[in-house]
């Protein structure tokens, strides 16, 4: 069984000379419970909590010959690799050999120390699980049109063409199609329009 940590999508990789005695994954769901009058008690089972995973183990300051390979970083080179993934603000990846784990994770804790004078350092790694968020665009993004930095109608849909109304400014247009009045610039150039205060009821506009 190996343990691997790698960074960057495999860019940078540590597998850790002494393998970890033991680990545990703590799994669960975010469960509600609520109390419906004359029921009582009743669980809502939410999804997926995120999982969490502490190693620990120490790094060799020499050969010894229960560890797993050769050739592998001085102490102080693996502590700082593991710091600098830390300070990153990225997730690295755990893959534990001969088990389905292989996960993205965070770095909640890194803790390390020496004990016994022989230049070994253990340590401690606490991990959580990472989920990556695919955010797709909303349709104003997609006709490239900003969008306000707060909204709720990210949902709402862009018409292809606008019919002005009596009393319509290209700003009031803007702000009721994509949620951002300064997106009248955009208009303009669509419409190949030259002065935005001469737009007239009845004249059909590209959006």
């Amino acid at each position: 069984m190996e343990y691997w940590l790698s960074f960057n999508n495999g860019a940078e990789k540590l597998q850790l000379p002494v393998p970890p005695a033991e680990f545990e994954l703590s799994q669960g769901n975010v469960n509600t419970v609520v109390n419906i009058c004359n029921i009582g008690e009743v669980n809502l089972i939410g999804k997926s909590k995120l999982a969490t995973i502490t190693i620990g183990s120490f790094f060799p300051a020499q050969e010894y010959s229960f560890c797993q390979y050769t050739g592998f970083p001085s102490p102080y080179e693996c502590v700082n690799m593991i710091e600098n993934w830390r300070k990153s603000s990225r997730p690295i990846r755990l893959v534990i050999t001969e088990t389905p784990i292989n996960l993205a994770c965070a770095i909640e804790s890194f803790n390390y120390k020496e004990q016994d004078g022989t230049g070994d350092v253990y340590f401690t790694l606490e991990l959580k699980e990472y989920r990556f968020l695919n955010i797709q665009q909303t349709s104003a993004q997609q006709k490239g049109y900003s969008v306000p930095a707060m909204t709720r109608e990210v949902t709402k849909s862009i018409p292809n063409t606008y019919t002005v109304k009596s009393g319509d400014t290209l700003w009031v247009i803007a702000k009721k199609l994509t949620g951002n009045g300064a997106n009248y610039k955009v208009i303009l150039s669509k419409n190949n329009i030259k002065d935005p205060n001469k737009i007239y009821p009845g004249q059909k506009l590209v959006i």
